[in-house]
């Protein structure tokens, strides 16, 4: 390894690493690597940027040009073969391809099940997060508790939960997007996996009991034992309740200027993120809103719920409509578009804000410039 190369000013300041080589010096270095040690002020300034430097890519994935080999799949691998049948989203990146990981320390999938289908009960470390795209008739078992499934539903499975999915007899072949923190598991080397004893679980409790229970806004269960589960007992979030809120959000006030309307899927316990890794949002765009742009720590998936529109990446334009899905790195600049004149447009996201929040690590931070609107380069 040569000397440290100084690429910005800013590193020629007190403080930072600004030494130069010398015959001793590389002397020294080659005994310290004979010790699988080296000098700290040689790697420093990359170790140590001024600013996150991610390693990752905006990318997009186009549901039209996959859905087909979605469905595919179902064709050629059978869900109990697999374990789950899932297309993995990969990012655009080396480091997406070696954590296998949609951005950041996130995994993102589209799983398909065909009427009848089942995939056996397991559990894991990783945190679970579904995002139904089509269908009908599908549902999961999540430690006893069935709800079912529709378009455009958020679906909990929370890490240490026992879950299985199926679609029932009379469904229809179904496809959703999995979100899980499978690559944060592995990066701490804390992830297990186990099956159950039987293919599936038996539910418990009466279908759909977890939103029947606790989906009314404000209100919870009176007289049940106090919930004492780290994650939300409201297991689906229903698309109609999801939208209606928007609706009456869009009543009260102006939105976000960078976000329009937003909505954060909660804990009806006590407000916070529904489960401990990772987060997700339901937002609103108006007819030919466009948001202003910021950045912030943290990664974000997106998936067109509804309409179309094109989001500015990082100075780049992407398009997307109906269940196109793209992402945001951490600390890139970014802003939002609805291209239609009378029609809203709906983005539902998944993110890793709540371990950027829990380890104080959660920054944002607005576009200045051109009157916060990113200059588009590509």
């Amino acid at each position: 390894m040569t000397e440290t190369k100084i690429t910005d000013p800013r590193d020629k300041l007190r403080g930072r690493s600004n030494v130069k080589d010398s015959p001793e010096l590389i002397d020294f270095y080659d005994k310290l690597e004979k010790k699988s040690t080296t000098a700290f002020w040689r790697r420093a300034n990359e170790i140590e940027p001024w600013e996150p430097i991610t390693r990752y890519n905006p990318t997009l994935w186009r549901y039209g040009e996959l859905r087909d080999l979605v469905l595919q799949s179902a064709e050629l691998v059978k869900p109990e073969e697999a374990g789950r049948r899932v297309i993995v989203l990969m990012n655009d990146s080396d480091a997406g391809r070696e954590h296998t990981a949609c951005v950041g320390w996130l995994f993102s999938g589209l799983q398909v099940m065909k009427p009848g289908e089942i995939t056996p009960a397991h559990k894991h470390t990783a945190s679970a997060q579904r995002f139904i795209m089509e269908g009908g008739g599908a549902y999961t078992v999540v430690d006893g508790h069935q709800v079912t499934l529709n378009k455009n539903d958020y679906v909990l499975t929370p890490n240490g939960c026992w879950h299985d999915h199926g679609v029932f007899d009379d469904g229809k072949v179904s496809i959703w997007q999995d979100g899980l923190d499978i690559p944060l598991m592995n990066s701490l080397e804390t992830n297990f996996y186990s099956v159950y004893p039987e293919e599936t679980q038996k539910a418990e409790y009466n279908i759909d009991d977890s939103p029947l229970s606790y989906g009314a806004p404000g209100l919870i269960p009176a007289g049940r034992k106090p919930w004492d589960k780290p994650y939300s007992p409201l297991l689906v979030y229903r698309w109609e309740d999801t939208k209606k809120a928007l609706y009456n959000l869009e009543k009260a006030g102006d939105g976000c200027p960078y976000d329009g309307y937003i909505l954060r899927y909660s804990n009806p316990i006590d407000g916070g993120w529904a489960m401990k890794t990772m987060g997700a949002h339901m937002q609103m765009l108006r007819p030919n809103q466009h948001t202003k742009a910021h950045r912030h720590t943290g990664n974000v998936m997106y998936n067109c719920a509804g309409g179309k529109g094109y989001s500015i990446i990082g100075g780049q334009r992407y398009d997307w409509q109906e269940h196109d899905i793209f992402c945001i790195p951490s600390w890139v600049w970014h802003e939002h578009v609805n291209t239609s004149k009378n029609e809203e447009a709906f983005l539902y996201s998944f993110n890793d804000f709540p371990v950027m929040e829990a380890l104080n690590l959660y920054i944002e931070e607005p576009l200045d410039d051109n009157n916060g609107y990113q200059v588009i380069i590509s």
